[in-house]
């Protein structure tokens, strides 16, 4: 009689099961301990845990030794504290680690104003406070660093013009709570961050109300063109809390938005966006300023910073001196103006071998894109006959995402004045950059300034 070849859960030997477990989740294992008491011993093994608290709470060995505990009992407890938000604790956490990483290299003063995690029972305190329930991403990220101290740099990136200056600061959750919005127009509205130079915050939808999608994250900007005041246009700047705070992380920790002056610029570079001449480089980054800018009338405003380098290795004899500028400037419609001008920013720059310049300066547009291009001419300081001209590179701006406030999408055409602005960009380097200033910035619901 043939010996039985049957396998059962009983004889499998232990390794090829654990290999298979390993690939469940948690929510598996609690499946499999009631199928025999096999499974329930194997799902109790240790390694399988170690890496369920590596994925989900992103826990290592010194963590387990700190607490003295098994890693099952360790993910337990970990769950039963945040188990909430187990679908957004990874990534948040991962988040916040870069971010303070890298700060700690590039920026340490801004790690001093952040805060400690809040506790359950306080966002559940300012949800019954505002009436209005808090995305579950937001409160993991809250769960993790209450925000910041309100100080000057803030975390959520700077922008910096002659006469102009902006730095925004992630709000606690305290203080985020008492600038929340009910008020037409602006609606079950939380603010994220603020601005003490220009009064600016970036805003949450906490419902799907007046045209906003629920998380949907945004600047408002008032229709200036509408007779209601609750007629506000928004420029969006993220889907969710996730979306928003982890795109800012990403372009922080890679370098994309660059540190100037121990603070975060959010200036965008676009790495095709070099060219070189020669032994001298220009390469450009460009920021949209919302504050300065509104849907109605079509008013976009940018900054544009550009680095003038010259190679190291270019030989003595080349140093040579920047006369003018000339820029090509088209728009969304083909519309072209072209600028001359002495000099950048009032300056005329030397460039020897090593020698980097940069400066900043702005323009305004009335269609939702555009780009300029254009030259630099210079002379050599041994030789001033000898002019020849450098290449700046094609750089494009193009205005955020935004949606029409929902008076002027539900057709209240009489409440609606004015006709569309047909105005041409501006090239405005004839204004430095200089030291930071405070704006009086007029409240929410004042006009944008036209030019700086």
């Amino acid at each position: 009689m043939e010996a039985s070849t049957e396998l059962n859960l009983e004889t499998l030997p232990s390794d090829p099961l654990l290999l298979i477990l390993s690939f469940l989740d948690f929510r598996d294992f609690i499946s499999c301990s009631y199928v025999s008491r096999r499974l329930h011993e194997l799902c109790n093994h240790n390694p399988l845990w170690k890496g369920l608290c590596q994925k989900y709470w992103l826990l290592s060995e010194s963590d387990k030794s700190e607490k003295g505990q098994t890693w099952k009992d360790l993910f337990w407890e970990y769950y039963a504290d945040l188990g909430r938000y187990i679908d957004h604790y990874r990534t948040l956490k991962k988040a916040w680690d870069d971010l303070k990483s890298y700060l700690e290299q590039k920026c340490p003063r801004m790690i001093a104003s952040l805060k400690e995690g809040v506790k359950e029972e306080e966002l559940n305190a300012i949800e019954a406070q505002i009436g209005c329930r808090l995305p579950d991403d937001y409160r993991c990220s809250f769960r993790i660093h209450n925000g910041q101290k309100l100080v000057v740099p803030g975390l959520m990136g700077s922008m910096a013009l002659s006469n102009h200056y902006r730095s925004e600061d992630l709000l606690d959750i305290e203080t985020a709570a008492g600038g929340f919005q009910q008020r037409k127009g602006m609606r079950q509205c939380l603010p994220l961050t603020f601005c003490f130079h220009t009064g600016l915050s970036q805003y949450m939808a906490l419902e799907s109300v007046e045209g906003r999608t629920c998380s949907e994250i945004f600047y408002h900007c008032p229709d200036q063109m509408a007779q209601d005041p609750s007629a506000i246009d928004m420029f969006i700047t993220g889907s969710s809390f996730t979306e928003w705070f982890t795109s800012y992380v990403q372009n922080v920790v890679t370098g994309e938005y660059p540190i100037i002056r121990d603070q975060i610029f959010r200036y965008v570079h676009d790495k095709e966006c070099v060219a070189t001449t020669g032994d001298i480089k220009v390469s450009v980054s460009t920021s949209f300023l919302p504050e300065l800018s509104s849907v109605h009338p079509p008013h976009f405003f940018f900054t544009y910073r550009i680095r003038i380098e010259m190679s190291k290795d270019a030989l003595p004899e080349n140093a040579c001196q920047l006369d003018s500028r000339y820029w090509k400037i088209t728009n969304a419609n083909g519309n072209v103006e072209e600028v001359r001008g002495p000099g950048v920013v009032g300056e005329f720059p030397v460039m020897a071998p090593g020698k980097v310049h940069e400066y900043a300066s702005c323009t305004t547009f009335s269609t939702t894109s555009e780009h300029m291009e254009g030259h630099y001419t210079f002379h050599r300081l041994k030789n001033k006959e000898e002019i020849f001209s450098v290449s700046i590179p094609r750089f494009h701006m193009v205005c955020p995402p935004f949606r029409e406030s929902a008076v002027r999408t539900q057709g209240a055409a009489s409440d609606v004045t004015g006709t569309p602005s047909n105005e041409n960009s501006s090239d405005t380097d004839d204004y430095d950059e200089g030291e930071h200033h405070g704006l009086n910035i007029p409240a929410p619901s004042g006009r944008c300034p036209r030019h700086i």
